[in-house]
């Protein structure tokens, strides 16, 4: 019964702010003033000239944003966990943390100035890639990379440690019959070390699709500092915002949030059942 107590905090908070306002936005969505009507929300949805591009931008995104988290984040936390000193190894931990102690807010607003050619401390990159104003970084053909960036400086270096950890729960018996065998570093992380992280990855890539999908903090952000030239309705959950909060069309809102949420449902059990999370080793 103990165990029943520790989560019913949880538990509560979940039904209260996660499954009623989705049961509710479901109704929202199938329903107009009242009455239901059936999948016209929907329709008028993907209809809007906004939709399509919104769900383009988040798509692109998403797709640099998880190949540089999920093929560096292993990378950094095989270098971390390779590396002999302790002290080292635990200094390294550290540093990649710190960036995720800032708000997703926070963070955008010191990247304001990072992007900015003329008080960017690394004006010098920005200027060898032909960006010589603020305007011209944040273009729209710029916005993934620099939404990846962002999101990569923010969450990577919590999961560097969470896979460290993951890393450390290996046994070394497996790696020392490696290293006998023959095996160097490289193919001791090719062909056991990644292997055994597979749920871990898989883990990593579910959440942070959930997060990707609701990209919302950054443009908007953007789009307030640049007075335009990141459009308001740049990704989905904007769009959803100008739909409830601009248009006052809270039904054509819960049906964009219906559709992103089974969107990524289904990646992420692609995700889950390809990578095993659920297996008993």
């Amino acid at each position: 019964m103990i165990g029943y107590v520790f989560v019913s905090g949880y538990g509560l908070l979940l039904l209260a702010f996660g499954l009623l306002p989705t049961l509710y936005a479901v109704f929202l969505s199938f329903t107009k003033d009242g009455v239901f009507a059936g999948l016209d929300n929907f329709v008028r949805v993907f209809s809007d000239y906004r939709f399509l591009p919104a769900v383009s931008h988040v798509a692109v995104y998403l797709v640099f944003y998880l190949a540089a988290l999920l093929v560096l984040v292993v990378l950094l936390a095989l270098l971390v966990h390779g590396l002999g000193r302790r002290w080292l190894s635990t200094g390294h931990r550290f540093v990649f943390y710190i960036p995720g102690a800032l708000a997703g807010a926070s963070s955008v607003m010191l990247w304001l100035f990072l992007l900015d050619p003329t008080v960017s401390p690394v004006a010098f990159l920005l200027r060898g890639f032909g960006l010589d104003s603020f305007v011209q970084t944040v273009s729209v053909d710029n916005l993934p990379i620099i939404f990846t960036v962002i999101a990569f400086w923010t969450g990577a270096g919590g999961w560097v440690v969470i896979m460290y950890g993951a890393l450390n729960n290996i046994s070394g018996d497996v790696l020392e019959a490696a290293r006998i065998d023959g095996a160097g570093p490289v193919k001791t992380a090719v062909h056991i070390q990644i292997p055994l992280l597979r749920k871990w990855i898989s883990y990593m890539a579910i959440m942070s699709l959930a997060a990707g999908t609701q990209l919302f903090v950054e443009p908007r952000v953007l789009s307030q500092a640049s007075k335009g030239v990141v459009p308001p309705d740049y990704s989905i959950n904007q769009l959803a915002y100008l739909y409830a909060f601009r248009q006052g069309d809270f039904n054509g809102s819960a049906a964009i949030s219906l559709l992103l949420l089974v969107v990524a449902a289904a990646l992420s059990a692609i995700f889950v059942f390809r990578g095993g999370l659920f297996e008993r080793d």
